[in-house]
């Protein structure tokens, strides 16, 4: 608990401070108190006001979602019904673990921007559900002066690329990220390891010894991700 929080005790902790709670499962905000979990369990926390930093990689997807919408509405009924059945197929889970479908334009827009994110070109009518195999096991090096990613499943199978997310660099006693961003995919069928340093310097600034560097990998094929292998390492000398 905040020293805050000790010496006004007029006040209630959750305007200044986490707190754990035992309650029903809850997530999102009401008035100024956020309901949200982690890997401890359900806590409330003070509203934090959004921001917009207005940054490259925020425009990018910005643009990417006002394509897809515009796209969206030059679709045949035909096309539309179809992105809707193949939504019905894709399974997500919400913040409380809870499991949902996709409907039509949320189905259009995952394929779509998974495949600009790869730099393939986008489509039009629903490609037919492929559930790409994940990667099991992963290695992270880093350095001062070198990031790779090592694979055990080398190369990738055909057409499957690997598409990796980075966090900004942590320090080195963090054991959890929720912070991943898009950072580079590879071709297809690439062989291991993935070169990670230059688009990592690019986004984050070199890697500095004794910070700690998480990464997300994915594999895609034909719009489709796989499910996350996440991993992290410190960086050494």
């Amino acid at each position: 608990m905040e020293k805050n929080c000790v010496d006004r005790k007029q006040v209630s902790c959750q305007t200044h401070c986490p707190m754990k709670i035992l309650d029903v499962p809850q997530s999102g905000s009401v008035g100024g108190v956020t309901s949200s979990r982690n890997r401890f369990g359900q806590y409330k926390r003070a509203r934090a006001i959004p921001v917009n930093p207005r940054s490259a990689a925020q425009g990018l997807v910005r643009s990417r979602m006002s394509a897809n919408a515009a796209l969206w509405r030059t679709l045949t009924g035909a096309q539309r019904a179809g992105w809707n059945d193949l939504g019905l197929s894709m399974v997500r889970s919400d913040a409380l673990g809870q499991s949902y479908t996709l409907t039509g334009f949320q189905a259009f827009c995952s394929v779509n921007n998974t495949l600009a994110s790869s730099g393939a070109a986008g489509v039009l009518a629903p490609p037919a559900l492929t559930t790409p195999t994940g990667l099991l096991t992963g290695v992270l090096t880093a350095t001062a002066a070198t990031l790779s990613f090592a694979y055990t499943t080398t190369p990738l199978g055909a057409g499957v690329k690997a598409q990796v997310f980075a966090s900004p660099q942590r320090s080195a006693g963090r054991a959890f990220e929720g912070d991943f961003r898009d950072l580079q995919t590879t071709l297809a069928a690439a062989a291991s390891p993935v070169d990670l340093f230059a688009a990592y310097s690019s986004k984050f600034g070199a890697p500095v010894v004794g910070n700690r560097i998480f990464v997300s990998v994915v594999t895609t094929l034909n719009g489709f991700q796989s499910g996350a292998l996440i991993t992290s390492a410190v960086v050494t000398a």
